[in-house]
């Protein structure tokens, strides 16, 4: 199942600092702007509303990680997750088997970055989109749900992560909102 937040802007920080773990406390603490710290809160309470809803699970869930820093709930292995987050929105996807998600807010890019992270089938989709910054945000987070999903993370061949993956992937893009997400189970 798939928890999204994007109204962020009236998302309260502070209220939400008491819900957090102390570990996520900490973590959300750590970033600079005010923004990233809603978002790192927003998207653990979505967590925390999963958890609820779908495995009657009411304790704060504290992380473990794996070789790669793809986090795991200790106490509970037999549940997947994965968060993420960006400027306009905060998500989680929760499984029991292993997910994958990715949100990226839609913003230009540097034609270098799409030539080191796409294929040549996916810079022509890209190159030849009447909306080229949002056609590369959606490869984008497909392959990063990819990666999230097998816990390897990024990696220097990002040319052929989707290989595979094609029929595995939801992208769902909400450009009124301008963010696009992606999920893989």
């Amino acid at each position: 199942m798939v928890y999204l937040n994007d109204d962020i802007a009236n998302f309260d920080f502070e209220a939400a600092l008491p819900l957090l773990s102390e570990q996520r406390r900490e973590q959300a603490l750590k970033f600079k702007h005010e923004q990233g710290r809603k978002t790192c809160a927003a998207a653990y309470l979505l967590l925390c509303e999963g958890l609820r809803k779908e495995y009657g699970i009411t304790e704060k869930p504290v992380f473990e990680y794996g070789e790669h820093g793809k986090p795991f709930i200790l106490g509970h292995p037999e549940i997947h997750f994965n968060m993420s987050h960006c400027r306009e929105a905060a998500i989680c996807a929760i499984s029991e088997t292993p997910v994958g998600i990715d949100v990226e807010s839609i913003r230009e890019y540097r034609e270098s970055l799409v030539h080191y992270t796409m294929n040549d089938d996916e810079i022509a989709a890209i190159t030849q989109s009447p909306n080229p910054a949002l056609a590369f945000i959606r490869y984008w987070t497909m392959k990063e749900a990819v990666l999230k999903l097998s816990g390897e993370g990024i990696r220097n061949d990002l040319k052929n992560v989707l290989i595979g993956f094609a029929n595995q992937i939801q992208t769902i893009v909400n450009e009124p909102r301008g963010y696009v997400y992606s999920v893989v189970y």
